[in-house]
């Protein structure tokens, strides 16, 4: 076991021997941390927080009570094999959201990136690769072997089906079933999730120039009704597109992929 001399460890915390607890640590009332348990610096449980398995927490990462981490999959396949949990820095995890390790079949690990929020009640299950400032609204879910990029949010009560992958900057609507793949920047909403667009509002914030918005507004119309298959469409559309932009489209169309896509009405 490794205690930071400076760490905070309530009394009735339950730390097991060969746990990691780095400077600055914050371990509230009733917390129940694993033998194979890292926290990075400056990490806070605020209280009744479960985290198990082989699991490690990134500094400045907060978790609000009754968040159970590292669990094993929620998948009959598991064989009790030692597959991991990796949590990034500055991620705000609250009440009651469950996180599960990877399986060998889908890589081993589960990934969750930097300066997330993932509100109440979220599930984030085996083998997902989650980027960077993601947000994920109260009592969404991730089934197995999601792949979500940077700057995505998923709306409250949302299910993501397995293997889907969902495109860098796009937003889904609450109360949304996404079966498929979301090109990045795209716009998905609906009980049967369809894409109704891009997600104008996500690319103005971040300061996106009009000219690349655009470019993207083409694209998208091009997607939507030019000849040829979706891919075809993405691979000329690759050929003649000078936005990084829409390239980011491109080639996420013609990226590897066990799921069709959501394509343009």
């Amino acid at each position: 076991m490794s205690i930071s001399a400076n760490a905070q460890i309530h009394p009735s915390a339950v730390i097991e021997q060969g746990a990691t607890i780095g400077d600055g640590c914050i371990v509230g009332p009733f917390c129940v941390i694993g033998p194979r348990v890292t926290l990075a610096d400056a990490v806070e449980l605020k209280s009744h927080v479960v985290i198990s398995g082989i699991t490690r927490v990134g500094s400045g990462t907060i978790v609000f009570p009754f968040t159970c981490l590292g669990e094993i999959p929620q998948d009959l396949k598991f064989k009790g094999e030692e597959t991991r949990l990796e949590i990034g820095a500055r991620n705000r995890i609250r009440e009651n959201v469950t996180m599960n390790t990877g399986t060998d079949g889908g890589g081993g690990v589960t990934r969750v990136g930097d300066d997330g929020l993932f509100m109440a009640g979220c599930h984030v299950a085996h083998d997902c690769q989650i980027g960077d400032r993601v947000i994920m609204v109260n009592n969404s879910a991730l089934a197995g072997h999601c792949v979500v990029g940077d700057d995505v949010i998923i709306g409250g009560l949302s299910g993501v089906h397995q293997w889907v992958r969902i495109g860098k900057g796009a937003i889904i609507g609450a109360v949304t079933m996404v079966t498929n793949d979301v090109i990045p920047h795209g716009l998905v909403q609906g009980p049967r999730g369809t894409l109704d667009g891009l997600n104008l509002v996500g690319l103005k914030r971040k300061g996106v120039s009009r000219a690349d918005i655009t470019a993207l507004r083409a694209a998208y119309q091009m997607l939507a009704q030019g000849e040829g298959t979706f891919q075809d469409r993405a691979r000329r559309l690759n050929e003649e597109t000078d936005s990084a932009y829409v390239r980011e489209v491109t080639a996420f169309v013609m990226g590897a992929t066990d799921r069709s896509f959501l394509t343009p009405d």
